[in-house]
């Protein structure tokens, strides 16, 4: 029995919905959009004695179920198939007698204006606008326009739909432009009752009397788990909203149905605000061997551990569900400037939304359990935020680390998983959310920062560039030595803090192009100039090359630790007119023979990378290469001789004379910190 149409305009026929209706018979037929999953929303909009316009019922039950229950009984119900209305006239007349059914066309339509408060489709819309091809446009104008014609001042017209984005965006734009107000609902699933994948939509235009000259009636979204609508700026935005709806209802069918082969990623945002919450990502392990209570788990990543390798990374998260045991880890990251009630206040939130990622064989009614480090979810106190010209949007935060240790970090909010800068603090407890001491003042956001702990380098990469310095050569002690330092990139000021601290006779001169990091360094970690410490607010390629074109020979290290501000390159830092060759040739001018240029590349764009370390191989005959471990940072030593090149144990020799010359009494050393090891993997190119 064929049942579908030949073309979409059939969808319009009269011919054929009489000849669909006679093969079907009586039973039922609804596209989509069950009576219980409708009903919440069909209860806010529609009242007992409402008179409703139903168009083109069909032989849906929906009209009738509405009746049974109480919530309207003054309801007409309009078709063009004559077939059908005889079938439903025949079904219901006798039952609800208050209930008519007429055969009629909604697109002319033969009641009074203004004669009904609801007018209610469900499906029809969908079925119309097929195309938008200029004939079938026309059609649902009309439609629209007969609709608005019945409907009194403060009616609403229902219309059950999947959203598809031309009969969306039709709709909204037709009913905004007349000045109603324009609602949309995402309607409940019913689990594995449902009939379609994509979830169903309640459109709800609110006829308002249209005034000449108005703006243009006010958009909303309504999201299926929360009663208070959200508005939206533009009939784009309410658009995407929808499409992302739908894209999640797609992800979790899909893995309620096969495990993933890649991980995926999700937002959940914020109900009020709409900004994301929380961070989600799906781990699949196919390697562990299922059991009853291994299927599924929660792990809640403390807040500001989320840059960690292990839970920042695919490779990390990956060791990390293996190493969990379950076959799907979903782990949750925690956004910042976003408040928490503890675990049990997240595990209470999350609890229906992640079930909704739940792997296919998950026996029913097993409680998924809710994993984290401690049992905690951390601590995240933002310090000061801000915005700058140059770098964007950035924050200054204190988090938790691993046992009792607190960190001070800068973070681009353009890059957000990204830490910028890192430093220890040397006073944890005046961390808020904190016990405190009986007297202990709490601190504010504004007040000056926690003591910074110089003597210790957060950053993986910044210790391997300072274990680079054991390649200059001279008789002299490295630290007592007289050093002339050009570090291009401020950050937090770390890195050229240290080398000012631990190095007594170094002079530090340091490049940043943005005023603000040079602000943030000063407040909030600990930075300051002196005698041996300047900084010079400037680009660093202008710099470099106004100090190119004064003379050679001027420094005995050159450290590049600069980010790239543009995020679609594939190479992050530095940017990449910094290692272009001509460039690179003013860098060598102002290095002594004997001295060392430090470059810290992050380049995902391995054939990026490979041009960049060709074309340094090009400017500097000596070039070492150290990758740091679990990150994307590869640490770049060049010296413009062969003649200095060293090997493995000579350097292991010179890091360890280094460390212990460093290594002074009453001076502090963090025992983690070992030179060698930062030598040990290093290679020559």
């Amino acid at each position: 029995m064929e049942l579908l149409p030949r073309s979409p305009g059939e969808f319009g026929s009269a011919q054929y919905w009489d000849r669909f209706f006679r093969q079907r018979g009586q039973r039922a037929f609804e596209w989509y959009g069950a009576f219980p999953e409708l009903c919440p929303v069909l209860h806010k909009y529609v009242r007992p004695r409402d008179k409703v316009l139903v168009v083109g019922c069909g032989n849906s039950e929906l009209s009738e179920q509405m009746y049974d229950v109480g919530m309207c009984e003054d309801i007409v119900n309009i078709d063009i198939s004559d077939a059908v209305i005889r079938q439903m006239q025949e079904r219901s007349g006798s039952k609800r007698p208050k209930m008519s059914y007429l055969l009629m066309d909604m697109l002319q339509m033969d009641f009074p204006d203004a004669h009904f408060q609801v007018v209610l489709d469900k499906g029809t819309l969908d079925a119309l606008l097929t195309d938008e091809e200029e004939a079938t446009l026309a059609k649902v104008d009309q439609m629209f326009a007969e609709i608005s014609r019945v409907l009194q001042v403060g009616g609403r017209y229902l219309c059950v739909s999947l959203a598809q984005a031309h009969v969306l965006k039709k709709a909204v734009e037709y009913f905004s432009q007349e000045g109603w107000v324009v609602r949309v609902h995402q309607v409940a699933g019913s689990g594995d009752k449902q009939q379609f994948v994509l979830p169903v939509f309640v459109y709800v235009m609110t006829k308002f009397r249209k005034i000449s000259g108005s703006a243009p009636g006010i958009l909303e979204i309504c999201p299926e788990e929360q009663d208070k609508p959200m508005r939206v700026e533009s009939v784009e935005r309410l658009l995407a909203a929808v499409k992302d709806r739908q894209h999640y209802a797609l992800l979790c069918s899909q893995l309620s149905k096969t495990p993933c082969r890649e991980q995926v990623s999700l937002d959940l945002c914020d109900k009020e605000s709409g900004k994301p919450r929380y961070t989600l990502h799906v781990v699949d392990s196919p390697s562990v061997k299922p059991s009853r209570d291994n299927h599924f788990a929660i792990f809640i990543v403390p807040q500001g551990r989320e840059t960690e390798w292990l839970f920042g990374t695919e490779e990390g998260r990956r060791q990390l569900a293996s190493s969990a045991g379950f076959r799907r880890l979903v782990t949750v990251a925690l956004h910042r400037e976003q408040h928490y009630e503890g675990m049990a206040g997240i595990q209470e939130e999350l609890s229906g939304k992640v079930m909704e990622l739940a792997p296919p064989g998950l026996p029913a009614r097993q409680q998924v359990p809710f994993l984290s480090v401690g049992g905690d979810i951390g601590v995240r106190t933002v310090r000061h935020r801000d915005s700058s010209a140059l770098s964007g949007e950035y924050v200054v935060e204190d988090v938790k680390g691993e046992g009792t240790c607190y960190f001070r970090r800068l973070v681009f909010l353009r890059n957000r998983n990204v830490v910028q800068s890192e430093a220890r603090l040397l006073s944890p407890t005046a961390l808020p959310g904190q016990k405190k001491r009986r007297k202990e003042k709490k601190p504010s956001p504004s007040e000056p920062p926690a003591a910074i702990d110089k003597s210790y380098l957060c950053c993986e990469h910044h210790k391997a560039m300072v274990a680079g310095l054991c390649l200059l050569g001279g008789p002299d002690p490295l630290p007592g030595a007289l050093l002339a330092v050009l570090v291009v990139g401020l950050g937090g000021g770390s890195l050229p803090l240290f080398i000012h601290d631990y190095f007594s006779q170094a002079r530090v001169a340091v490049v940043e192009i943005d005023p603000s990091m040079l602000e943030v360094a000063t407040r909030w970690f600990g930075f300051s100039q002196g005698n041996r410490m300047q900084v010079h607010i400037s680009d660093g390629l202008d710099y470099v090359a106004e100090l190119a074109a004064e003379g050679p020979a001027q420094y005995d290290a050159i450290m590049f630790d600069v980010d790239s501000k543009d995020l679609t390159v594939g190479m992050s830092c530095p940017p990449p007119a910094f290692v272009e060759k001509p460039f690179l040739q003013k860098v060598k001018t102002i290095l002594k023979p004997e001295g060392v240029f430090v470059l810290n590349l992050v380049c995902r764009d391995t054939g990026l990378k490979e041009s960049v370390l060709a074309t340094l191989r090009g400017v500097f005959p000596l070039l070492y290469t150290r990758h740091i471990e679990g990150e994307v940072n590869e640490i770049l030593f060049c010296q413009p001789s062969p003649e200095g090149r060293r090997d493995p144990a000579e350097l292991g020799a010179r890091a360890r004379a280094l460390e212990g010359a460093l290594r002074q009494p009453g001076r502090p050393w963090d025992s983690s910190y070992v030179l060698a090891d930062m030598l040990q993997a290093v290679r020559i190119l």
